[in-house]
């Protein structure tokens, strides 16, 4: 059973959820990948091998789906030789 009591306005995460805005706008106009590599790339001393995936996933079917760190992963888990 909902509470349908509430005024419309901020959620939980600060966003307002009152009519005519809009919750999802993003006002970068940049995709998530986009915002993921202008993250990574915009230390000083970054370079684009930062940006690389870390990690794959196969989907192998019945909801089961394999990660593993990616082989370009510039960082990896495990000790150091």
């Amino acid at each position: 059973m909902s509470d349908d009591t509430q005024p419309p306005g901020p959620d939980g995460a600060g966003r307002d959820t009152s009519p005519g805005h809009e919750v999802d706008h993003d006002p970068t106009g940049m995709t998530d990948d986009e915002k993921r590599h202008d993250q990574l790339t915009r230390a000083p001393k970054s370079d684009e091998s930062d940006a690389a995936p870390r990690i794959t996933t196969e989907d192998r079917g019945d909801g089961v789906t394999r990660i593993d760190v990616a082989d370009t992963a510039k960082v990896r888990p495990g000790k150091v030789d």
